[in-house]
């Protein structure tokens, strides 16, 4: 059954999105020794590898031929499915069962007459988050920091940073509101999609508000938690972020089709994205995803490296068995809970099979995270119990249900290849 199209949908989908991009510039907040973030390539400059070619080249990412029966023919049929009932425009899918491909198959257009292939990229969103998250542990495994080290060392503007430490960033247990949710905010994005907002207006419209609770005491999601986080890991390796993050985490892992954007350019081929979001179907492919994360996190990626990341992240590949607790678990089992301050649309009710990580969602027996920007939507899972990754990517058609249609996807390829752990919604 379709839902109802609200008109408020811009902002809905605003608060619904778990980042995506790059935020540039030097951030300053409230007084000059507050200098978060790096100077940004000007706007103009296209994203290079750090090797100095254009781009990453390997492997390319190519539909496999699934047999007639089995695990791969029934996550097609299960991607099908959903397409029509969905009214999605394209779903591109990847079943990766112990780092082996299982199935990876692409369905629907990018554009009229363009088919959806496998290779083609989209908006990382959040997934950008998990690898901050994990680049952090990296850096505890290292002994190079502590959890619990108050942000001021780095951070020495930020208000109350004493109070606040990098478990509480990554963990988006702060307090700090999410300027997302301020009103005004989504309007003016919709108003003007192709802004390039800078790190210091977001932040300055989350800190400038009351905090929603004392630091470490509740959960909610807030962008801005990750905006920090991202400048606090540059001061402390004295490394800009998009380079810290290929160097930890996208190299290591061989991710060749992730890389980091100053700009809303998207890498060829591109997986086109339209949005009814300002009431007329429209292309939105390249509408700015500056406001979204931290300054050299705005990331593309396509289907293969996205389940490369389910199957790392998800299983703790780069980090300790010790930081891979904390990965699951920093604390936040049981919080979100509602405050007058904190109201039921911001602060989400955690149990222990549904709570935020480092970076992740824990949802049920899965590490997963779920982004959603202005027509993109994107999922990955990891069930370690099975050693099973999914990894979904969505574009909405002109009828297309609200929300996280890949995460629904995933859902229900789950439900089909593990029927015994199914992933929960979360939010």
């Amino acid at each position: 059954m379709k839902r109802a199209r609200s008109r408020s949908g811009s902002r809905s989908r605003l608060v619904a999105v778990a980042s995506l991009a790059s935020l540039t510039a030097v951030l300053a907040l409230g007084t000059p020794a507050m200098s978060l973030g790096t100077p940004a390539m000007p706007l103009g400059t296209s994203a290079t590898s750090l090797d100095g070619e254009q781009g990453h080249p390997g492997r390319p990412c190519v539909a496999s031929r699934p047999s007639p029966q089995g695990p791969a023919r029934e996550a097609v049929r299960v991607a099908q499915r959903a397409k029509a009932e969905l009214g999605l425009k394209s779903v591109i899918l990847r079943v990766d069962i112990d780092g082996r491909e299982v199935v990876t198959a692409a369905l629907g257009e990018s554009m009229t007459g363009v088919p959806a292939e496998p290779a083609m990229h989209f908006r990382n969103g959040n997934i950008a988050i998990s690898y901050m998250g994990t680049a952090l542990l990296r850096l505890v495994d290292q002994g190079r920091v502590d959890l619990d080290d108050p942000v001021a060392r780095w951070l020495p503007g930020l208000k109350g940073g004493n109070r606040i430490t990098l478990r509480m960033l990554a963990a988006s247990t702060t307090g700090i509101r999410d300027y997302v949710t301020t009103p005004g905010f989504p309007e003016a994005v919709a108003a003007n999609p192709f802004r390039q907002w800078t790190a210091q207006e977001l932040v300055a419209i989350a800190t400038r508000q009351e905090r929603w609770y004392e630091p470490g005491t509740n959960w909610n999601y807030s962008h801005a938690n990750f905006v920090l986080l991202g400048a606090a890991l540059e001061k402390i390796t004295r490394t800009r972020l998009d380079v810290l993050l290929q160097r930890e985490i996208m190299g290591p892992l061989g991710l060749r089709q992730t890389r980091n954007s100053f700009t809303p350019d998207i890498p060829t081929p591109v997986l086109h994205a339209f949005t009814s979001d300002r009431g007329t179907y429209e292309e939105s492919t390249f509408w700015n995803p500056s406001w979204t994360t931290a300054p050299g996190a705005v990331q593309t990626t396509d289907i293969c490296d996205l389940a490369r990341s389910a199957t790392a992240i998800g299983s703790g590949e780069l980090i300790s068995p010790a930081s891979y607790r904390e990965l699951l678990n920093p604390g936040t089992v049981g919080l979100g809970k509602q405050t007058a301050k904190c109201p039921a649309n911001v602060c989400i009710a955690q149990t222990k099979a549904t709570h935020y990580g480092m970076g992740v969602l824990v949802l049920g027996d899965w590490i997963a995270q779920h982004p959603l920007f202005f027509g993109y939507s994107a999922s990955m899972a990891h069930l370690p119990a099975e050693r099973l990754s999914i990894a979904v990517s969505t574009t909405g058609g002109p009828d297309a249900e609200d929300g996280h249609t890949a995460h629904v996807i995933a859902q229900r390829i789950a439900a089909a290849l593990a029927p015994d752990h199914p992933i929960p919604d979360f939010g």
